[in-house]
């Protein structure tokens, strides 16, 4: 049996993980009051040192580029996304793209999950951390929970497609701004395209009001049926509160599992 001192400590490095601090910087304490040790003394370059006559060619060119402006940034996701033929084309042009800054600060692109010619996608908002380290989405503790929930109605990630608005997690677990989900949305919009489900089902309020346009909170529009225009034709979407949430929240799994059973029965009718 688990001790008070041993609960404690177990609930203190959740708290932790939840807040995005999920490495470790080194074993030793570090005494940041300590007086500073000297500086070194500064290299003299004798007068008569000559830089290379193309010293300042290389400097600029290994300089990184500047980040693109959101608005370019944009511009070139949606070209980018509108060329994508296949969601493989799709995924490798993601894997180029560096308009969005996430993906400099992420160990791995996070595409998808599961099965895409699958009647049903789940999207979420932006990976975490188990995420971030395995490549694919939902795979933490939100993961395992939504897979008992798919089990619940007779479903696994084999007949079901799941992703993520964000494909690159946010320092720190940290919710992402609106530029960045607006650089990444043609690339989402295109991924629900190519897949072409039946029903769309929205993980959270940001991905709902991202996908839908909606602007009410999740405590209201879930449950509901909305249309979504896939590209190709309309279907039906549900938005839904997002497995994390209801790891918080545990009232509301009876909420989300009368959701469920009415996905259930959209997909058996």
């Amino acid at each position: 049996m688990m001790s008070a001192s041993d609960k404690s400590a177990r609930e203190l490095l959740d708290f932790y993980l939840e807040a995005g601090a999920d490495a470790l910087v080194g074993e030793a304490p570090v005494d940041r009051f300590a007086a500073a040790e000297p500086a070194a003394p500064p290299v003299r370059v004798p007068q008569a040192a000559t830089l290379p006559p193309d010293f300042e060619t290389r400097t600029r060119m290994a300089q990184p580029a500047p980040p693109q402006a959101p608005d370019a940034a944009a511009m070139a996701a949606r070209e980018a996304a509108k060329s994508a033929k296949t969601l493989d084309e799709l995924r490798a042009m993601l894997d180029k793209f560096d308009g969005c800054a996430l993906k400099a600060t992420a160990t791995k692109l996070v595409f998808a999950d599961g099965n895409p010619q699958a009647k049903v996608m789940f999207v979420g908002e932006a990976p975490g951390r188990d995420e971030d380290i395995e490549g694919l989405p939902f795979v933490g503790r939100s993961g395992k929970l939504l897979d008992r929930m798919l089990a619940a109605i007779g479903l696994d990630r084999t007949s079901v497609y799941i992703a993520n608005i964000v494909p690159w997690r946010p320092p720190g677990n940290r919710t992402p701004t609106p530029q960045e989900s607006q650089i990444c949305l043609p690339f989402i919009l295109r991924q629900i395209e190519l897949a072409d489900p039946d029903i769309l089902v929205c993980l959270g309020g940001p991905s709902a009001q991202t996908l839908l346009g909606i602007k009410e909170g999740i405590t209201k529009t879930r449950g509901r049926w909305f249309t979504f225009n896939t590209g190709k034709r309309e279907i039906r979407a549900m938005p839904t509160f997002h497995p994390a949430f209801l790891l918080r929240s545990p009232l509301q799994k009876r909420f989300a599992w009368r959701d469920f059973l009415a996905i259930k029965k959209a997909l058996a009718g």
